[in-house]
């Protein structure tokens, strides 16, 4: 089992290529499965979980291509309609096939994911918008057994903002019959550029960007061309990295105005940073002041960045508050950063971090994809070395991070 081994302390200084979004990247994959024709994608990331979700889209007979680092989809072949449990139990997001094979095919078979580590996130809002628009549903044996004729279009309000609930029924929507109303959609970035690609391939969506999605169902959809958005997880974990560490470090290929709630805590923090078009450039000196913040749907603080701020505030100046509202279980890397000499005190959905003057090197264990780069960020500010452990969390979303990390500046190695 592969392990990070950092030495910490090193000023970073340089660039960084930040990739395409894996939460971005997975729905637009599953929405090949919506045409017979071919979609065209590029700036897809090279991760663990997308090679995981067009596995399990190629068992389906979705032809996927790889041309250069561009992917080419092809779904006239598409004749297995069910997600088996081996593949979905791996990955959460393989329940975005049951909408897009609903829609094109009219039936599905796709396992319910099970378990989670950071907490639960149930598929009742996916089944609930579907059986609102005519589907016919079952559950039995762990799996959803879904039909319908042709699905009608309706109007569906979700108990809570769910970005794969939403994801799921507006692939489904864009080739049911007549209009479908989605409010309280969620708004997250990775949902917009779905939407943008749907409209590529032929669907009828208004209000994209908003909490309240319109889609007017057609025929069929056709083939497009699209690349996959920037990162702003990643984005976000590096430029934390830097204010822990210190140094000036210039991120390409990306967009400050995915990730305005992080920008705004990092200044308060004290770092500068600066940003055009496609780059954000941050610059970092002296100890970060303590910064306190609560986590919400998009655009507020994403709950995929918490473990990573608190990283930072573990070595910042003062005392900062954190408040989780998105997942139940998810400061499962407190007790890994207290053993690096941080002070976190957790009561519930709430965290208490008093800064400390310096973390020293120890090894450490990843619990989660997230939860693992906050250890990476912590020991970059630590003296001495630090082993993170169960690494395999971090290359599910992270795209060689070790490497792009070295040629900044950081000594950071993998080891086998």
């Amino acid at each position: 089992m592969d392990k990070l081994l950092i030495r910490g302390g090193r000023r970073l200084a340089g660039e960084i290529e930040i990739a395409g979004a894996k939460n971005a990247a997975l729905p637009i994959l599953c929405a090949g499965l919506l045409t017979a024709d071919t979609i065209a994608l590029s700036n897809v990331p090279k991760l663990q979980d997308v090679a995981t979700i067009q596995k399990l889209l190629r068992q389906m007979g979705l032809s996927i291509e790889d041309k250069a680092g561009a992917l080419a989809l092809h779904g006239r072949d598409v004749t297995k309609l069910e997600a088996p449990y081996e593949m979905v139990k791996t990955m959460r997001a393989s329940i975005l096939v049951l909408g897009p094979l609903l829609a094109r095919f009219g039936e599905a078979k796709v396992s319910l994911p099970g378990g989670c580590a950071i907490g639960s996130r149930p598929v009742d809002q996916h089944i609930k918008g579907l059986q609102a628009m005519g589907a016919e549903i079952r559950i039995e044996a762990g799996y959803i057994y879904a039909k319908a004729k042709r699905l009608k279009g309706a109007r569906i309000v979700t108990d809570m903002i769910t970005v794969t609930g939403t994801e799921n029924l507006l692939m489904a929507a864009t080739l049911a019959d007549g209009v479908t109303v989605l409010e309280n959609a969620a708004r997250e970035p990775e949902v917009s550029d779905l939407a943008n690609l749907l409209v590529a391939m032929g669907a009828k969506i208004e209000g994209i960007g908003s909490d309240r999605l319109l889609v007017t169902g057609v025929p069929e959809l056709h083939g497009a061309a699209h690349a996959v958005i920037a990162d702003r997880i990643e984005t976000g974990t590096f430029l934390c990295a830097v204010a822990a560490t210190g140094g000036d470090v210039t991120l390409k290929h990306t967009r400050a105005d995915l990730l305005n709630a992080v920008i705004d805590k990092l200044r308060d923090a004290g770092a500068v940073l600066t940003s055009g078009q496609d780059w954000i450039r941050v610059q970092m000196s002296g100890r970060p002041k303590s910064v306190s913040f609560r986590t919400t749907e998009y655009p507020g603080f994403p709950t995929d960045m918490q473990a990573q701020l608190m990283a930072l505030n573990c070595i910042a100046e003062g005392r900062s508050r954190v408040t989780e509202t998105i997942f139940e279980n998810r400061y499962m890397h407190v007790q890994e950063l207290n053993r690096l000499g941080a002070s976190i005190e957790t009561d519930s959905h709430t965290a208490v971090v008093h800064g400390v003057s310096k973390l020293i090197g120890a090894p450490v264990m990843a619990t989660d994809l997230r939860a693992s780069a906050s250890l990476v960020i912590a020991g970059l500010a630590a003296e001495g070395e630090t082993l993170v452990d169960r690494i395999y969390h971090l290359d599910r979303g992270y795209d060689r991070m070790e490497v792009k990390l070295s040629a900044v500046g950081a000594d950071i190695q993998r080891i086998r």
